[in-house]
């Protein structure tokens, strides 16, 4: 975004920063209560939806421009208009179907590279608009619920914890509100916004009553209003300049590194080709023939199909997943999904039913108690924070026991919303008779921290050390039974005015709650499925250590080492990092301890998945290399996940395990065969360019059988893959990649070398006059000889008998074969300069296959005998 436009972004927040809120709602033309739904309609109309958009544009016009700008069209072109100059316009007989044909090949390579990319595109697309994020606005008074990209200007947003904010806002209302701005300041320390703020400041990051697009909500609820939203918010200024900031996944890494391979390898091996063919060939154009031929050479030997490969197949198994209510929101994260070897994930909903029922109301000594399920239903139908499955089991259980009338006997004077350092929440209420009463629920540990006394029906008393004892003997009974136990306390005096968690002090400790919330029937399963594939299953949780305990057993999770998060801060990194390797099982942890194990797991050189749904995730999702969450998760949470789960099934993990696998074989096979082809194409052209008195292929066959092979490889990404290599993680590997190309690239030039023996001493093709008969003849083994290796590459077992190829691949290549045998063996050869090929020599070529074929089984042999990795 240009300078100007930031700088009117940031004269905007300052104004809207000092203004009165009366201003505020007179330069927005609207209120308290929120905008008109007409207002809201005729601003969206002019300013259009609160989206930001890219200066990275995609749209077709743009992926058809680099589908036709690439380097193999660009030589393509070159050799069309060097063509054009000598058999066109220079020529005494004029020769124009070697031009059309070149530029014949132009368009249908760009067409078909287009149509390849429209379709991941419009899968993708398809993919996105399954995810529907929505915020609560007042429309004409009332609160509803519209997707962010509804929001306009004017628009009045309330905001609890776990919402992302989705505009720029003048905070307007605000209760112990916190925001992480760590999106663009990079501190992870939340900061405080309030409704006024007079200081004269000039750093608006420091605003402390604007609240930024694209920072998150940790704890407190707000109202504000919607002062820039799409295009005109900071985050949009600045969005490209901290896009870059964002590390490589590990597919990305490796991906880069083969490329680069190939790359340094070609920069090598084409000078020298170059330099060869200039020197040692004859004629005036030489040197001109030899850098077309070097240029050609560079590009036919580089893998211009990766990028319509990997877009394809990563598309392919996220439309495959997309089947199973599993949506990828970065197509990458599919390989990497296959990568995993560790899943760490809450316990809540994922490993349990995520329908929690209150089942215990006790007082502290153990008795079941209406008075402790009635103090509870006042705490969670009063708090505005929000509310999660603890707050409605207690709300509809107290309303199946007929309390719904007492909440109109209180009016709430404030709260003291929930946070992961006190873990604990208060509402301070006054009754009909202005009494007022501060009610605390939270962790038992906490609660007792800050009660002094305790009330038998209605008796209080000071806590002693037998009376502790008491309630964490009843607390550790039913914890290890598997319920969820909170507690709950009181305060009728002594609360200030300007209420704040120093008035959570001396509380009268009423009693415990309990939940239940019973294991998924299909986690047991599903743990062990994942297992299966070489996937350990780490639970973090923030629960008490008892309850998760339980839930561990009945799935299937061992426990013998279990720690504690009271216990984790004790460990430095390095015993941790040894610890992790051993224990299944973190309780009672807050987010930052939860987003270290993550940590140290990948410093472990593990590749680690995180699935989880709440504020309390957010962290260890980001760390994550596979971050998963649900489409009933808090805004933050879907926001940093890159996986998305339409419902709770951990099942759907293993297929989206197997298809993440399947992705990488897909492209591996592919990396691998280029790697390997293009290798052994060097040293066959360079051998060819030394003995040769006539160029072995002329650019523009090296060109075609480029693309021809090109075509037979579109069925790759929706190949099969053989069931034992789904087994086990799959990692990025280039020393595998680098030694299968050193081992097979030399293969495939030893059979190149023998077809040239045989059409040179075999058939006389040793002068210039038959020089295209000996193109002819390379042109036809070297494309066929390319395809049929596929088959051999794509399984380590035998192709076609204990490995069968997909439909789609077998009849790419199947189809190309037939062309190629069309273009050597008949008048259609001419068109790119080739002779037609006696038919003496299809027994030739099938014998020369079938030795090439023995030796890669042989070759495979090997590699089994020597346990390395075929792909």
């Amino acid at each position: 975004m240009k300078k100007d436009q930031q700088t009117t972004i940031k004269n905007n927040l300052s104004f809207y920063k000092n203004a009165s809120l009366d201003l505020v709602y007179e330069k927005l033309n609207s209120s308290e209560a929120g905008l008109s739904t007409t207002s809201a309609k005729e601003i969206l109309a002019i300013k259009g939806p609160n989206i930001i958009k890219s200066k990275k544009k995609s749209n077709p016009f743009t992926r058809l421009l680099a589908a036709i700008i690439n380097p193999f069209n660009i030589i393509l072109m070159v050799i069309a208009v060097v063509t054009l100059l000598t058999d066109v316009i220079f020529a005494s007989k004029k020769d124009y179907f070697t031009f059309i044909t070149i530029v014949a090949l132009i368009l249908v390579s760009s067409i078909i590279s287009f149509i390849q990319s429209e379709k991941s595109a419009l899968q993708a697309a398809k993919l996105a608009k399954m995810i529907v994020n929505c915020a609560d606005v007042l429309r004409d008074g009332v609160l509803i619920s519209i997707p962010l990209s509804q929001i306009v200007e004017g628009d009045v947003l309330k905001l609890s914890s776990g919402d992302m904010l989705p505009a720029d806002l003048r905070i307007i209302k605000a209760k112990d509100f916190f925001l992480s701005q760590a999106s663009l300041t990079g501190e992870s320390t939340p900061v405080e916004k309030v409704v006024f703020d007079e200081r004269d400041i000039t750093n608006f990051l420091d605003f402390n009553n604007i609240g930024f697009s694209g920072t998150n909500v940790i704890s407190g609820s707000a109202y504000g209003i919607v002062v820039a939203s799409g295009n005109n918010t900071f985050y949009a200024s600045i969005m490209d300049s901290i896009a870059h900031k964002k590390a490589k996944n590990s597919f990305e890494k490796g991906t880069s590194a083969i490329s680069k391979l190939l790359m340094i390898i070609t920069f090598i091996m084409v000078p020298i080709i170059f330099l060869v063919n200039g020197l040692i060939k004859t004629g005036d154009n030489r040197w001109l023939n030899a850098f077309l031929f070097a240029i050609t050479v560079a590009v036919g030997l580089t893998p211009e199909m990766l990028p319509v490969i990997l877009a394809s197949t990563l598309a392919k198994g996220a439309v495959k997943l997309s089947k199973k209510k599993v949506i990828i929101k970065n197509l990458s994260a599919i390989q990497t999904f296959g990568e995993m070897d560790i899943l760490c994930t809450d316990k809540t909903g994922t490993l349990t039913q995520d329908k929690i029922i209150l089942e215990k109301y006790l007082n502290p000594l153990g008795e079941e108690d209406m008075r402790i399920l009635r103090h509870a239903y006042l705490n969670s139908s009063f708090q505005t924070g929000l509310k999660n499955l603890i707050d409605i089991a207690v709300i509809n259980h107290a309303v199946k026991e007929n309390m719904a009338s007492i909440l109109s006997k209180y009016t709430k004077i404030d709260e003291l919303p929930f946070d992961f350092e006190r873990r604990r929440m208060s509402v301070i209420l006054e009754d009909n008779n202005h009494k007022k009463q501060l009610i605390t629920k939270g962790a038992v540990e906490e609660i007792l921290k800050i009660s002094d006394f305790y009330d038998i029906n209605g008796q209080v008393e000071v806590i002693t050390p037998e009376v502790r004892n008491q309630i964490l003997g009843v607390y550790n009974k039913y914890n290890n039974e598997g319920l969820r136990m909170l507690a709950i306390a009181q305060k009728n005096d002594q609360i200030t005015k300007q209420f704040n968690i120093n008035d959570e002090s001396k509380l009268v400790f009423l009693g415990l709650i309990g939940f239940l919330d019973p294991p998924k029937p299909s986690a047991a399963s599903a743990i062990a499925a994942l297992k299966q594939h070489g996937i350990r299953t780490i639970v973090l949780t923030g629960d008490s250590e008892g309850v998760a305990k339980k839930v561990c057993s009945y799935v299937g999770i061992e426990t013998t080492i279990s720690i504690t998060g009271e216990n984790i801060d004790n460990y430095s990194d390095e015993e941790l990092k040894g610890l992790v390797e051993k224990c299944n099982l973190f309780s009672k942890l807050n987010p930052s301890q939860k987003q270290r194990v993550v940590r140290l797991l990948q410093e472990n050189k593990h590749t680690v998945g995180y699935m989880g749904d709440g504020i309390n995730d957010a962290p260890p999702l980001h760390q994550a290399d596979v971050s998963i969450s649900v489409d009933t998760a808090v805004d933050i949470a879907k926001a940093t996940a890159n996986i998305i789960l339409l419902e709770k099934d951990l099942m759907v993990l293993e297929e989206g395990v197997i298809e993440g696998r399947k992705t990488f074989g897909n492209i591996t096979k592919y990396l691998k065969m280029a790697a390997s082809g293009n290798f052994g194409n060097m040293f066959s052209l360079l051998i060819a360019s030394i003995f040769l008195p006539f160029l072995p292929m002329l650019p523009i066959h090296i060109l075609v059988q480029n693309l021809l092979n090109d075509f037979s490889q579109l069925g790759m990404p929706f190949d099969n893959v053989d069931n034992d290599y789904l087994q086990n993680p799959k990692k990025w590997d280039v020393k595998s990649i680098l030694r299968f190309m050193l081992i097979l690239g030399p293969v495939s030039s030893i059979f190149d070398i023998l077809c040239f023996i045989i059409l040179w001493f075999g058939f006389g093709y040793q002068s210039l006059a038959t020089q295209a008969l000996f193109q002819c003849g390379w042109f036809i083994f070297g494309t066929i000889s390319q395809i049929v290796i596929i088959h051999f590459i794509r399984t380590k077992k035998i192709p076609f008998i204990q490995s069968k190829p997909s439909l789609s691949l077998a009849i790419s290549s199947l189809s190309v074969v037939v062309l190629v045998l069309l273009i050597g063996f008949t008048i259609i050869g001419s068109a790119i300069d080739l002779a037609i090929m006696p038919v003496i020599f299809i027994p030739i070529l099938i014998g020369l296959l079938i030795l090439y074929s023995g030796s890669i089984l042989l070759i495979k042999w090997i590699y089994k005998k020597k346990n390395l990795n075929w792909l």
